[in-house]
């Protein structure tokens, strides 16, 4: 780690004229100075496992759920740099309607706090995110991320330095593990490879409330809708690898949930600042949710959520399945 590279950048943060309230290049750079690249020597071995357990995954998946659905053609295995880097593009896109509609009275003084904001919230994420799916959310604002058509693009990325260190803190099979974080990953693609209009769905809803931010205001609506399809998103991916993954896999959620728990006071502190105990309580709901359709009709029932936004549950509905079920069944 770097800390004067990241105290530098960040002070840095308010020269430059700009109008934006965040300097997204500092972010990157005091992040990664905070942050441990971490080792990315790939053996052999290492490369052809995370591609047999993304293939594995697509194929039981498919097979499982009933989805017709491709995995991303942009699948890497990153070091915490290379995260960081990503997640930086993704962060931009997503923030800019506050950024560009939001007046301050003290823009440079403003612009040091939230891009040192930002950088801790990085920095933090890199050295704890295990793999992630991203559907490239608000890619066409600066015209990356879509093709000539407008498509959405996504990626399929696994934290190899992560996900070695968490396997051995665990005192786990690291195989074992990196193939369970990859069956969760496509899990989370199958969703999105089913629907179609999921991305435009989250888009809209993001949007709608950011703007409404932006102009002083609270669209309650929006970021209503945003948790309820979230938890949906969560939910069934976490019903849809259990359902599919080739070995029991308690043993693994329940050394990494306390590994989660844990930590120095710092990291209980950015778990609680960050909101990860809501993602938790979002996955656990909806994933009562679908285990209940799956028990009562089947995994393929259960996938009839993504076939248009109206089947959606609303949010009583994650709390009562037989209502979905009677509403969206015909």
């Amino acid at each position: 780690m770097d800390l004067y590279r990241s105290v530098r950048a960040i002070a840095g943060a308010s020269g430059g004229g700009s109008d934006r309230t965040i300097d997204w290049a500092a972010v990157a750079t005091a992040a990664k100075g905070a942050a441990d690249a971490g080792d990315l020597d790939l053996t052999p071995a290492d490369r052809e496992g995370y591609a047999a357990d993304v293939r594995d995954a697509r194929e039981r998946l498919r097979a499982v759920g009933g989805l017709t659905f491709d995995v991303p053609d942009s699948i890497e295995v990153q070091n915490r740099h290379h995260w960081i880097d990503a997640n930086v593009s993704t962060f931009s896109r997503v923030m800019h309607p506050l950024e560009s509609d939001v007046r301050v009275a003290f823009p440079n003084a403003t612009r040091v706090i939230n891009t040192g904001s930002m950088s801790f919230v990085l920095a933090f994420f890199a050295s704890h995110v295990l793999g992630q799916y991203d559907p490239l959310l608000l890619a066409d604002r600066d015209g990356h991320g879509r093709d000539d058509a407008g498509n959405g693009d996504h990626g399929l990325y696994f934290v190899h330095p992560n996900i070695v260190a968490a396997a051995a803190e665990l005192d786990v099979d690291y195989p074992r593990f990196r193939r369970w974080i990859a069956f969760h990953e496509v899990a989370h693609a199958a969703e999105f490879g089913a629907a179609p209009w999921l991305s435009e769905y989250l888009e809209s809803r993001m949007e709608d409330g950011l703007e409404t931010l932006a102009s002083g205001g609270l669209d309650s609506e929006a970021f209503h809708d945003l948790n309820v399809a979230m938890t949906a998103v969560e939910g069934y991916a976490e019903m849809l690898m259990d359902r599919a993954f080739d070995a029991e896999y308690e043993d693994l959620r329940a050394k990494l949930d306390a590994r989660r728990r844990g930590g120095g006071p710092l990291a209980r502190l950015a778990r609680r600042l960050l909101g990860l105990g809501l993602k938790r309580r979002q996955y656990e709901r909806g994933a009562r949710f679908f285990e209940a359709i799956a028990d009562r009709r089947s995994v393929a029932a259960a996938a009839a959520v993504w076939e248009r936004p109206q089947n959606l549950p609303t949010n009583a509905e994650l709390d009562n399945p037989a209502e979905w079920l009677a509403r969206v069944e015909p």
